[in-house]
């Protein structure tokens, strides 16, 4: 089982949670749409990234400064993402709410529909092989 820290004490729990929140976020439904375009993809990607890695340090209770220094980001980019006013930083903000509030499993998180159809697949066919291999037993 996975035990994240929403407030997190050290360096293990804050890259938990920050690799938690960028997972979280860059699977959400409207961040896979846009990364579909051919513009700005990496710049998106580390927005993200970069917001993950705030949010992370500022539940740990690191002051602005220092997480811009960590990050190699202004202060000012730094409070943006904090404040939800950077897309980027909405939507890892949203991603952190729906963890902690327990509307997104973190294990969900990295399943799709098609891995669970082809899941589903392969226990079919497990079945009915070992329906033949009854018959035939």
């Amino acid at each position: 089982m996975l035990n994240i820290s929403f407030n997190p004490s050290g360096r293990q729990e804050i890259h938990q949670l920050e690799t938690l929140l960028l997972v979280g976020s860059l699977f959400r439904p409207e961040v896979l749409e846009s990364l579909k375009g051919p513009t700005d993809r990496l710049t998106w990607v580390d927005s993200l990234a970069v917001a993950a890695g705030a949010l992370a340090r500022s539940k740990a209770g690191m002051p602005v400064s220092q997480i811009a220094e960590e990050l190699g980001r202004s202060e000012a980019s730094i409070r943006e993402h904090l404040k939800g006013s950077s897309k980027a930083g909405k939507l890892v903000n949203e991603t952190y709410e729906l963890l902690k509030s327990g509307k997104l499993d973190p294990f969900a998180v990295l399943t799709d529909d098609r891995t669970l159809t082809i899941k589903k697949q392969l226990q079919k066919i497990r079945d009915e092989l070992n329906e033949l291999l009854e018959y035939v037993g």
